[in-house]
């Protein structure tokens, strides 16, 4: 019997030594909104309930010991409204394995850009850049799938993520290079990005400023792209959070040159919106966007009869909760 109960502890110390090494966490996020929306995917007005990346996700991360840890993230993107996955890639946010310790980490898998969070995702304040009220403006080059990133330790608040796309499959112009730079020195912030892609020639690059001064945050982004059968363009965007207590004012405007290729092809994009924090998890929102872009681009797919890119804008209420 003594043995028995001798057996029994050493299993159950033996236990508390593995979960104290590894964990795996479930998360995700439901964000719908009720919307009426005007040229958005069809010409004219029509009532939505419009899903704001809604997902679920599962990250893990074990000790190896010696300050080596590996790590793991899944994450599936799906339409709250519908119960339908968003996209034909199941796990349609990032999927990946990877190694991190004193050196950085390494990661393997599906990576979303990070030229793209080092530089506009880092000042979307309002909506973590999901749903109509989205940034339409920034040129997204990330390939996401195929890709190995590898990250530095934080030297004196900067930190770097090189990252390259593999060629493989049927199309062999997707080797997508980038590099995101990130500082930060209390309440300033600033971010690099660049990405080029070596089928096609496209490249990008940007930089983004943010600083926090009491209850008000404020950021701001420059992009240059280049981009095969378009041309040249340059992209810019500033944005506004006031804090009071648990309500959040939120503003941004941003603003894109014509392509060099394309006449026609400018647009400006502003939204204004409210926040009310119910929880650290939970906020009820509401916001007004517009995107107004000329005649030969459309951001959101809406044409007149004569093929005229259309003015776009929602007015939304809605609820997000993070779990």
């Amino acid at each position: 019997m003594k043995q028995t109960y001798l057996v029994a502890a050493v299993a159950l110390l033996a236990a508390g030594t593995v979960s104290a090494q590894s964990s795996v966490t479930v998360y995700g996020r439901l964000n719908m909104t009720l919307e009426e929306q005007k040229n958005i995917a069809v010409a004219g007005s029509q009532s939505v309930m419009q899903n704001n990346a809604s997902r679920l996700g599962f990250k893990g991360v074990e000790d190896l010991g010696g300050g080596l840890k590996a790590e793991f993230l899944l994450e599936h993107r799906f339409n709250a409204d519908t119960g339908t996955q968003t996209s034909g890639a199941f796990w349609a946010g990032d999927s990946y394995v990877g190694l991190s310790g004193g050196f950085g980490g390494i990661k393997l898998g599906r990576l979303t850009s990070a030229a793209y969070y080092a530089t506009a995702d880092y000042i979307s304040y309002h909506n973590h850049d999901t749903g109509t009220s989205e940034d339409k403006l920034y040129t997204y080059l990330g390939q996401n799938a195929n890709t190995v990133s590898y990250t530095t330790p934080s030297l004196g608040g900067l930190t770097a993520e090189v990252s390259i796309s593999a060629a493989e499959g049927a199309n062999k112009n997707n080797k997508v290079m980038g590099l995101a730079l990130n500082y930060g020195a209390g309440p300033l912030g600033l971010g690099f990005g660049y990405e080029k892609n070596d089928g096609d020639k496209d490249s990008q690059f940007a930089i983004r400023a943010n600083y926090e001064l009491g209850s008000v945050l404020l950021g701001a982004y420059y992009q240059r792209s280049d981009v095969r059968g378009l041309g040249k363009r340059d992209a810019y965007r500033v944005s506004a959070m006031l804090s009071a207590g648990a309500s959040e004012f939120h503003a941004n405007f941003g603003m894109a040159d014509d392509w060099s290729g394309l006449a026609n092809s400018d647009a400006t994009q502003y939204t204004v919106g409210y926040n009310y924090n119910l929880s650290k998890r939970t906020k009820l929102y509401g916001f007004y966007t517009v995107t107004d872009n000329s005649s030969n681009f459309s951001y959101f797919g809406a044409t007149d009869r004569r093929g005229n890119a259309l003015k776009a804008s929602s007015m939304a209420v809605g609820v997000r909760h993070n779990f």
